[in-house]
C-alpha cells in the first residue's frame, strides 16, 4: 500500500499529474450545468483530500531525504554524533539538546573572532 501512495504521490506531484488533476477539475465543473452539483461537488472534495494527500506524503519523503543527509554529514565529522537521531526524541529532551548546542556554537565563535580579531589588529 505505501509503494502504491508513494507512487500516486510522486505522479500527481509532477506537471503530468498536475494537469491530469486540472482536467478532472474542468470536467468536473462543466458538469454542473447539467445538474450534477452533488457529483461535482463530492469529486472536488475527493480531489482536494488527494492533494492534501499528496502534499503530506512528499514533505515526508522530503523531511526523511534530509535527516538521511545531514545525519551522514554528522557521522562524518567524527565530533558530535549525540544528534543523530534527534528527530525522534521527545520535545524537551530536544530543546535541551538544541539549548546545549547554541551554547557551545557561541563559545566556539567567540573564541574564533577573538583569535580573528588578535591576527589581524582589530577590535572585536
Amino acid at each position: 500500500m505505501n509503494r502504491f501512495l508513494f507512487m500516486a504521490a510522486d505522479f500527481l506531484s509532477r506537471p503530468p499529474g498536475f494537469y491530469v488533476m486540472l482536467i478532472a477539475m474542468v470536467l468536473c465543473t462543466a458538469l454542473v450545468p447539467f445538474g450534477l452539483t452533488n457529483a461535482v461537488t463530492y469529486a472536488l472534495s475527493v480531489a482536494a483530500i488527494v492533494i492534501t494527500g499528496v502534499v503530506l506524503i512528499q514533505g515526508y519523503r522530503d523531511t526523511a531525504a534530509i535527516h538521511a543527509k545531514l545525519d551522514e554529514i554528522i557521522v562524518s565529522l567524527d565530533e558530535t554524533r549525540d544528534v543523530v537521531g534527534l528527530e525522534h526524541a521527545e520535545p524537551e529532551e530536544i530543546r535541551e539538546k538544541l539549548m546545549k548546542l547554541e551554547e557551545e556554537a557561541a563559545r566556539t565563535v567567540g573564541s574564533a573572532r577573538r583569535e580573528l580579531s588578535e591576527a589581524t589588529g582589530e577590535r572585536l
